[in-house]
């Protein structure tokens, strides 16, 4: 079962799941998440390039908290593109003995989400410290073409594509991509058929559609569904 909720630590979503008999299979979204597992303690899950499955004995309780893109570096301390579809464990991140007290504080909490969030707050993560990479990705989102970003944010293309890998883990072509998945999957949960999606995600047509679903998610739309 999974749930998630706004969170009090800005640009965040926190999360709940409790593992069931099948994998779980996470789609990329440009998102960096900080999550504590009953089996594995406090990681960093990076930004995927690809569907990533997530298998756990049934039962097995998972809290974490998804960053939007271009926000988790500042959190964790990281650029991106060092997490690109890896999960790294926090202590490897930062310093060994705070990574194993917050573990064991998350562990011990009735509410781990809950302890999580306050843990980060207590931290000192009460702002997003640089606007720049949400206000990127909000125009890819919105299907801006990566001349007019560049241009707008008064960068080279060269330019943007090094501050891309450093605030969501690749370049602006690559982050289109995959934010035009999520808001393809969102038209096609509201009940528009698959030809109305392509058009209105900005695919070239159904078929480029059905072909870059299947690369990045590992399933036809359908299946999704």
């Amino acid at each position: 079962m999974y749930r998630e909720r706004g969170s009090s630590v800005p640009g965040a979503v926190l999360w709940t799941r409790t593992a069931g008999a099948r994998a779980a299979r996470v789609l990329p979204d440009g998102c960096t998440d900080l999550i504590w597992g009953e089996d594995t303690g406090l990681f960093a899950a990076g930004p995927d390039t690809a569907a990533h499955l997530s298998g756990s004995p049934p039962g097995t309780r998972y809290a974490g908290l998804r960053f939007a893109p271009g926000v988790g570096p500042d959190v964790l301390g990281v650029p991106a593109h060092e997490l690109r579809d890896r999960r790294v464990a926090l202590d490897a991140l930062w310093p060994g003995a705070e990574a194993r007290r917050l573990t064991e504080r998350v562990a011990a909490a009735a509410d781990p989400g809950a302890a999580l969030e306050s843990l980060l707050l207590a931290r000192g993560v009460r702002h997003v410290a640089d606007a720049w990479g949400p206000a990127i990705a909000a125009s890819l989102a919105a299907g801006a073409r990566v001349a007019a970003v560049a241009e707008d944010a008064g960068l080279s293309a060269r330019q943007l594509h090094r501050r891309c890998l450093d605030a969501f883990g690749y370049g602006p072509k690559t982050l289109a991509r995959i934010l035009r998945l999520q808001r393809a999957l969102g038209l096609a949960r509201q009940g528009h058929t698959f030809a109305d999606v392509a058009a209105r995600a900005g695919y070239a047509d159904q078929a480029h559609l059905a072909r870059d679903v299947r690369a990045l998610a590992g399933l036809p739309l359908g299946g999704l569904l």
